[in-house]
């Protein structure tokens, strides 16, 4: 996220271990009142839910016609159990629910806070492969006091489901941990055009009605996830190595925008100059007719806004760097996933490193010149938001404000520092076997420490331990001189 100014295999459990003293909340007795669980992140103790490792989700969606109507919705979650399960968690809290089943049969159900707990006829035993399905409405209006879900736009939907908001809009296992094969459906009136993550795998067409499906080849976070709904078109071209690339804009701007977008191609092959062939299938921007306020990574679909494009005030150079920005997180965030919402830095730092670079190498922006000025801000953004790697916690009410500078120039800035301080080859080397080596999964702050020491070949963990952790900003190797300015207390 960028803050702008204005077919079922069986998988072995893959997140259990996030915080394996919280799988055992879930043994709980049938008669015990229904509670909501978490994994245990420090941000969102509430978000996630152990016992249970997610490997599809099958998402079917049908709009009304109408931004302002719930969808009608069936979710369907293939998953492990990873230990006896006599009920199970879901993140479910925008909709209403009509009915559960779990492997075909009926079960009881209730509401206890942002969970939809879930009792079946008979208790699941651990290890055993379950099939929920959940028939529900999905409603695009938000939530008093809450944002994000659904977006609605000029002409209809997208998603913005960054942090913590993708079980306003279906059930699921929301958290990053838990990423997971997607199959999406959306049944729309004829007129309107539909696109998801990953690649199209039919359509459909019935009556006055059209069934889009898309499908993806690589595991994905919740978080990640994203619909378009609108009168929209799709634009097609090839990328580097045949790559195919989708790009969704409203029709009445498609030839304001098209500029923007036949820059995808170049951007992509300068990336994978950095770092490697692109992770995914596909690629794409999705321009929405709205005011977010804010950029998304969503996995091949990144979405923007489209003002980003067509507002002259925004320099040429800015917008490039800004497609830049969320290019990079579908290696840094999406490929690579954060294991906890304190692993942040490592999606918004390293596109943000991109973002910079690329205005560097591509309009003469020095990356020094903004470091240095990050530095001298730097001390502030540790007291406001915390230590890069170890932010504060969200404010009330305002889950989107773990997104401070603390985590974009300020973890770009660790990075520099990491840089200067065991040169620019053994950097490289270490982003490329980053993205490589944890592709497709999550990873942690420890994993990048431990990963940056082997590929160096020192010991590095007083080094992260000062940059990453303190209250106060260590000095810059290589620049004595840089002075950062203490909070005003």
């Amino acid at each position: 996220m960028l803050l702008t100014p204005h077919a079922r295999s069986p998988r072995r459990p893959k997140a259990a271990a996030l915080l394996a003293s919280a799988v055992t909340v879930c043994l709980v007795a049938a008669s015990a009142p229904a509670a909501p669980l978490g994994v245990g992140d420090r941000l969102f103790p509430h978000l996630g839910n152990p016992g249970y490792d997610v490997a599809s989700y099958d998402l079917a969606f049908t709009y009304p016609g109408s931004n302002s109507k719930p969808l009608q919705a069936v979710t369907t979650i293939d998953a492990w159990t990873t230990t006896e399960l006599d009920r199970i968690n879901l993140d479910f809290a925008h909709g209403k629910v009509e009915s559960v089943e779990v492997d075909g049969a009926p079960a009881a159900f209730t509401g206890a806070g942002e969970d939809l707990v879930v009792t079946p006829e008979e208790a699941l035993p651990d290890g055993s492969w379950m099939r929920i399905t959940v028939k529900h409405t999905s409603d695009p209006v938000s939530a008093e006091n809450r944002d994000g879900g659904w977006v609605r736009t000029k002409d209809g939907l997208a998603m913005a489901n960054q942090a913590d908001a993708a079980h306003l809009v279906f059930p699921c296992n929301d958290h990053p941990s838990d990423k997971a094969m997607f199959t999406i459906r959306v049944t729309a009136p004829n007129g309107y055009t539909a696109v998801a993550n990953g690649l199209p795998a039919g359509v459909d067409r019935v009556a006055g009605e059209t069934t889009w499906t898309y499908r993806t080849q690589h595991p994905m976070a919740t978080e990640l996830a994203q619909v378009s709904i609108g009168r929209s078109t799709v634009l097609h071209r090839t990328g580097p190595h045949g790559l195919p690339i989708r790009d969704v804009v409203p029709t009445e701007h498609r030839g304001a925008l098209e500029p923007w977008l036949e820059k995808t191609p170049d951007q992509i092959s300068w990336m994978e100059g950095k770092v490697g062939r692109y992770p995914f299938e596909t690629y794409g921007l999705l321009m929405a007719d709205a005011d977010t306020g804010f950029e998304l990574e969503t996995q091949t679909l990144s979405l923007f806004e489209r003002d980003l494009f067509t507002e002259p005030a925004y320099p040429k150079w800015y917008v490039e760097s800004i497609m830049v920005h969320e290019l990079a997180h579908q290696w840094f965030g999406d490929s690579v996933s954060p294991r906890t919402w304190s692993d942040l830095w490592l999606n918004e730092g390293h596109a943000t490193w991109y973002e910079a670079l690329y205005a560097e190498e591509t309009a003469d922006k020095p990356m020094a010149t903004r470091m240095k000025a990050a530095y001298g801000a730097s001390d502030r953004w540790r007291a406001a938001g915390g230590p890069p790697a170890a932010p504060k916690a969200p404010n009330p009410g305002q889950k989107i404000s773990i997104f401070r500078p603390n985590v974009y120039d300020g973890a770009a800035l660790v990075l520099y520092a990491l840089r200067e301080e065991i040169g620019r080859p053994a950097f490289e080397d270490l982003e490329r076997a980053w993205v490589s080596r944890h592709e497709d999964g999550v990873a942690t702050t420890a994993d990048f420490v431990a990963l940056a020491g082997e590929i160096s070949g020192r010991d590095l963990g007083g080094f992260f331990q000062d940059w990453l952790y303190g209250e106060k900003t260590p000095p810059m190797p290589g620049h004595p001189e840089w002075k950062s300015v203490a909070p005003v207390k």
